[in-house]
């Protein structure tokens, strides 16, 4: 791809996955408007709560797929026609001129793909400690969640076979392979996210828990058999 034709030509591509998010969408996408050359892709794994009309009365792209992060952002990268694709979680806001931050990241030598920092939307002290560990985990191993709202260049992705399609922890694994395939930078200026699941369990039960699903998937524990322990926690 010419990135150095002028990194403004370069179009992204914004995929948001939504189940019943019509109470977070719409500020959501309220973060997007002033970007330039940005094409945003909606794919609803079947809401009953009205996003779907909400989006449809706002004139937006919609695609209705089978339920499932990982199956709704693959087809909605499939279906989009940017350079850059942006994976956005319907409760997650972007920071102002997130489109130059990521043109001008992608466009370094070796980089493949990147997200930003986390700020969660609460003041509860014990989620700036989350936010840390975040920090620690994003910076030092290269590990960036969907959260943070990843961005990766779309040959890359076609290359590594998009996410995988299972029912959790499908942006781990995105992110394993993508480190065999160069750097992926985290950005200093943060997404700042909906506090709403570590809220509804509680801050370090939810950590606590986050860090089971890793370890038993590392292990070799089937996603499935996670998810719906997951499932049955929520």
């Amino acid at each position: 791809m010419c990135y150095h034709i002028g990194i403004k030509t370069v179009k992204i591509s914004i995929i948001i996955p939504t189940l019943n998010e019509v109470e977070h969408i719409k500020s959501t996408l309220t973060t997007i408007k002033d970007s330039q050359n940005v094409e945003l892709i909606v794919v609803d794994g079947g809401s009953g709560d009205g996003t779907i009309e909400l989006i449809q009365n706002l004139g937006l792209p919609l695609i209705i797929s089978p339920p499932g992060r990982a199956i709704q952002m693959n087809t909605g990268a499939l279906a989009s026609t940017g350079d850059i694709l942006l994976f956005l979680h319907a409760d997650t806001h972007l920071p102002p001129k997130f489109d130059t931050m990521i043109r001008q990241t992608l466009v370094k030598p070796g980089v493949v793909a990147g997200a930003f920092s986390l700020k969660i939307d609460s003041e509860l002290p014990s989620l700036r400690l989350v936010e840390r560990g975040v920090s620690w985990r994003s910076q030092l191993w290269q590990m960036p969640y969907g959260d943070q709202a990843i961005f990766i260049k779309r040959g890359v992705f076609q290359a590594v076979g998009g996410f995988p399609n299972i029912p959790i922890m499908e942006d781990f694994e995105l992110i394993c392979h993508l480190k065999c395939r160069g750097s992926i930078v985290t950005l200093q200026v943060p997404v700042v996210t909906s506090a709403r699941r570590w809220l509804k369990m509680g801050v370090w039960q939810t950590t606590l828990m986050n860090q089971v699903i890793i370890i038993a998937y590392s292990l070799g524990i089937s996603p499935i058999r996670i998810r719906n322990w997951y499932s049955w926690k929520n």
